[in-house]
């Protein structure tokens, strides 16, 4: 029987570069069943369910407002703190829950890669998918309490031309988070102790990002510091085009999507070869 008599031919990858978009397109429903999943199942058996998407920024800004706000007299930029921290906290929820499901991507599915057959990155897409109708939820509720503080507190409306750039600073947020992911997602499959060390990184990382100050509040010293992490300009740009308040430049923001095209890049060569042969390490 000749090659063209099978409907569906199984190749294994021989390239580290390749990637199979016509195959992620034919498990279009499978991805579409993987963010059902997170979406539906993340908070089954709770009590609240979904509405932790809410509950979870509203109960964390609280939080931010008494001890950064309150006790650590930090500036927001004279924007009101539960709209600067809800603002910071939406983004960075979808770029920590997204990296850290991608991390960890081969040791929770390995019962399923060894099993079953399908393009791999189809998780990893869903995951950053499924985190994104989070982030959604999470930004409406910044929509609703920012229209409070305009109409009833006299705001000033100071959302800027630059809000038209927000989708590309989500998008830009999102496949950083999946490509740093992806990258580790080697070594936590070698090493299952590293789950923690990024979880602990991940939050460490918080503090260099300015998601609860503005980096104008660093002192000049050091912001050239800050402004070696490549989220930093995503940041300050989506603070500027929702709250009229951010520094940011060209400069900054062509070294974040170089960052990012880089790992991308490195990120897509390291999956691939650890899907050839990691169930010979789970």
């Amino acid at each position: 029987m000749i090659e063209s008599d099978y409907e569906h031919i199984i190749r294994p990858k021989k390239r580290l570069l390749e990637l199979d978009l016509k195959s992620l397109w034919n498990y279009r429903d499978l991805f579409v069943m993987y963010i059902r999943r997170d979406i539906v199942t993340y908070y089954k058996q709770t009590i609240f369910g979904p509405l932790w998407y809410v509950i979870q920024p509203i109960l964390t800004t609280l939080m931010y407002m008494f001890i950064f706000g309150g006790l650590a007299k930090i500036p927001t930029d004279g924007i009101p703190q539960p709209l600067f921290y809800l603002a910071g906290i939406a983004l960075w929820n979808y770029f920590s829950q997204t990296f850290i499901a991608c991390s960890n991507v081969f040791a929770t599915n390995a019962h399923v890669f060894g099993k079953v057959y399908f393009p791999r990155l189809v998780v990893p897409l869903a995951s950053c998918a499924s985190n994104l109708i989070r982030l959604l939820i999470q930004f409406a509720l910044f929509l609703i309490v920012y229209l409070y503080y305009v109409i009833a507190e006299g705001l000033p409306f100071s959302m800027t031309t630059a809000f038209l750039l927000c989708p590309l600073v989500v998008l830009s947020t999102g496949l950083m988070a999946m490509s740093a992911g992806l990258f580790f997602s080697a070594w936590t499959v070698k090493y299952r102790d590293l789950q923690y060390v990024v979880q602990f990184g991940i939050q460490l990382l918080m503090y260099a990002t300015p998601v609860i100050y503005p980096l104008s509040f660093a002192p000049e010293s050091y912001r050239w510091l800050m402004n070696l992490n490549p989220l930093s300009p995503l940041f300050e740009l989506f603070k500027y085009g929702c709250l009229g308040v951010g520094t940011f430049s060209a400069g900054a923001l062509a070294y974040s999507f170089a960052f990012l095209a880089v790992l991308l890049f490195t990120s897509v060569v390291v999956f691939n070869k650890t899907e050839q042969n990691f169930m010979d390490t789970v």
